[in-house]
């Protein structure tokens, strides 16, 4: 048995949604994470990706917990809240209490817990100001239970200015590119203790920027309206892309 079992919940910042590879899967900061492990250790580790984009953080801790923990890992990675926050109604303080939740399962399970604030899309977005702030209260809030507990990783991205610029998005202005997910997986793995290759810290690529003005708001901003007058999800009927366990070995 693999001495490393990653496995990793959340919403479309863990699922990969705005890295998408040539044939059309989404990658992201956790399979880059995964591969970064193994290649950093030079032992195969295993990996699970339960996220499913779209998902409200206490869903996320509803629905793919005690799955994820039935795996029987030994570290568990948890991100949510960013759709959350981006609904004028959310209470912080309850999406907070879903990282409290997590963090107790863990203890009781003996998982090591890896915490991850998201990235911090506000400059490029519509209502930018709105969402700043409230990401600033999620983002003390999800530490707040945690300042003395040094068994527990953190990865925080929102405080991280350069990640907020614009050679780290997708198209969308909501999700980080390939970019942005490398990153992201820098962090993780150095919160972990390892070094990262130093490229993933930078832009490695000129991606493009998608539509402006008029053409933003029909293209992304007019769909993710309907989805909430209509009170579905882009997450609605898919499937976990890593829900049992695959090998990630030393390249």
């Amino acid at each position: 048995m693999a001495a490393v079992r990653f496995v990793a919940i959340g919403d479309s910042f863990t699922e990969g949604v705005g890295d998408e590879l040539p044939d059309g899967r989404v990658r992201g900061w956790a399979d880059i994470t995964a591969q970064g492990w193994a290649d950093a250790t030079g032992e195969t580790i295993q990996y699970a990706n339960l996220a499913i984009r779209g998902k409200l953080a206490w869903p996320i801790v509803e629905q793919q917990l005690e799955p994820a923990l039935a795996l029987r890992p030994t570290h568990l990675s948890f991100n949510g809240g960013g759709n959350d926050m981006l609904r004028p109604r959310g209470d912080i303080e309850h999406i907070a209490d879903a990282f409290t939740r997590v963090l107790r399962r863990c203890d009781e399970e003996g998982v090591t817990l890896i915490v991850l604030s998201g990235a911090n899309p506000s400059a490029q977005l519509p209502m930018g100001k709105m969402v700043q702030r409230r990401g600033d209260e999620l983002s003390a809030a999800v530490v707040r239970p945690i300042p003395d507990r040094p068994d527990v990783i953190r990865a925080l991205n929102w405080p991280d200015t350069e990640l907020s610029s614009p050679p780290y998005w997708s198209e969308d202005r909501l999700h980080m590119n390939a970019n942005g997910h490398h990153r992201v997986a820098a962090r993780v793995l150095h919160s972990l203790g390892f070094e990262p290759p130093a490229s993933w810290w930078a832009p490695a690529h000129d991606l493009p920027t998608g539509p402006s003005g008029l053409a933003y708001y029909r293209e992304f901003v007019g769909p993710w309206v309907r989805r909430r007058v209509t009170r579905t999800s882009s997450g609605d009927g898919r499937l976990p892309k890593y829900p049992t366990w695959v090998d990630r070995s030393p390249q």
